[in-house]
């Protein structure tokens, strides 16, 4: 990670850390560097979520890629999937989201994807830093860009999507979390186009209102809609689409190591699974791990991270990988994580099996698993603090095997996570108990 740059792109309050000056700094710099990477007049797409302060940022970060030489299609609110794919298909140079993704309203980023519809290598990012330090002048004359804006992009996105995944899904009766953020447009469109009978839920941003109470990381009303009105099932995006999280008829949570472990199961039943492995991070539970394991699958596990996820993937030319928040890729249909290609293969899935949600995610056995957030006054003092590592080697210890223990810093936020997982709840309590008091009192 560098100074600005984390896990995801950059991310803020919008308004202190990001503001539309810095928006345009970012904007010049990545003009600068893809200019040097591509060739004069480099082509960018740019869209926003849903958030309150995504216009002002998207205008001023149009106008710093403007400054810095290079030509903007702004495209409005778009899931960061839909910006992925439009890179693609437009033969951009590159693209770039502005979206706190899951985070509250206040919150805001900004993440680049390459010509590939990638997210942008360490190296490429550190590259935009050093511009951003340097403060390279603005263009002038013929040298400084223009943009114009592209209608219809949730429109592009779906019916590309569709050319590569066009499930049957008649007689399937889904409601949709959309977050009031970006899917709000795309996901409708997507299930009526292949024939479910869909619900909308959380479909009225007023730029407020993102993952408020709703969406991948507020799930209860979904849930409770679901087991009070007799859906199949539910999905939830998170606010800019590339997460998914479903819920069962019962309105049980089915989560991103189920979804996977579903697919996973599903690919390799149709000879999809390209050398029969997955690709998860250390966070995902080690039930999904032993149902792997019985299933004959083998599981590459990277850091926390779609662009970690991504490389290995690439690397070994697997096909299907993600997180347990439900950023899932399959690389035969999306170059990056997808709420709404992951829901779309999720209900293939279900549909081939015969299978309901519940059925088709009861061959894995979730350990109980307690993750503790915990605030410090630096994340990079985490790697250098011995009486954090040496708690966690007793802890460890203590477990002799039966379950495990992942101390990390956030690639976001001023936070220490704590994830214990154990063969009973209130052994994972304890354990996070003691270990969140040693971070606390070393790093607090």
């Amino acid at each position: 990670m560098g100074t600005y740059f984390g896990t995801d792109g950059i991310r803020g309050v919008a308004g202190e850390t990001l503001t539309p000056e810095f928006a345009l700094r970012v904007g010049r710099a990545a003009a600068v560097a893809m200019t040097a990477r591509r060739g004069p007049s480099p082509r960018f797409l740019v869209c926003r979520d849903t958030r309150l302060s995504g216009p002002a940022l998207e205008a001023a970060l149009t106008a710093g890629i403007g400054s810095g030489g290079g030509v903007v299609e702004t495209v409005g609110v778009l899931p960061t999937p839909g910006l992925a794919a439009l890179v693609l298909q437009r033969s951009a140079d590159a693209g770039v989201v502005i979206s706190a993704s899951h985070n509250p309203f206040a919150d805001n980023g900004i993440k680049f994807f390459n010509s590939e519809g990638r997210k942008l290598s360490d190296d490429e990012e550190a590259e935009i830093e050093e511009l951003l330090a340097a403060d390279p002048p603005c263009a002038t004359g013929a040298g400084f860009g223009r943009s114009e804006p592209l209608d219809g992009a949730a429109e592009l996105y779906v019916d590309g999507l569709l050319s590569r995944l066009e499930p049957d899904l008649r007689g399937v009766h889904v409601a949709v979390d959309c977050a009031n953020g970006a899917m709000t447009v795309a996901a409708p469109r997507a299930f009526v186009a292949v024939g479910a009978d869909v619900t909308c839920l959380c479909c009225e941003p007023d730029g407020l209102n993102i993952n408020a109470g709703c969406g991948s990381t507020h799930t209860e009303l979904l849930q409770e809609v679901v087991r009070a009105d007799g859906y199949d099932l539910g999905l939830a995006f998170d606010g800019d689409g590339d997460r998914v999280l479903a819920v069962d008829r019962d309105g049980g949570l089915v989560d991103g190591d189920f979804v996977i472990a579903i697919l996973a199961r599903h690919l390799r039943s149709e000879g999809r699974l390209r050398g029969d492995t997955v690709v998860t991070t250390v966070m995902t539970n080690l039930g999904f791990h032993h149902a792997m394991e019985r299933e004959g699958i083998a599981v590459k596990v990277t850091d926390v991270g779609d662009r970690y996820v991504t490389a290995e993937m690439l690397a070994g030319d697997y096909v299907l990988g993600g997180e347990q928040s439900g950023h899932i890729i399959d690389h035969d249909v999306s170059t990056t994580g997808d709420g709404l290609a992951t829901a779309l293969l999720l209900l293939e899935a279900l549909r081939a099996s015969g299978l309901r949600l519940d059925e088709a995610a009861s061959f894995m056995e979730r350990l109980p698993q307690r993750l503790a957030n915990i605030a410090v006054r630096d994340r990079d003092e985490l790697p250098e603090c011995d009486a954090v590592w040496s708690a966690v080697e007793i802890e460890q210890q203590r477990l002799d095997g039966t379950g495990r223990v992942l101390v990390r810093p956030s690639g976001t936020e001023p936070l220490v996570r704590v994830m214990v997982e154990a063969p009973h709840a209130e052994e994972c309590d304890d354990v996070v108990e003691r270990l969140s008091m040693v971070v606390r009192e070393h790093l607090a």
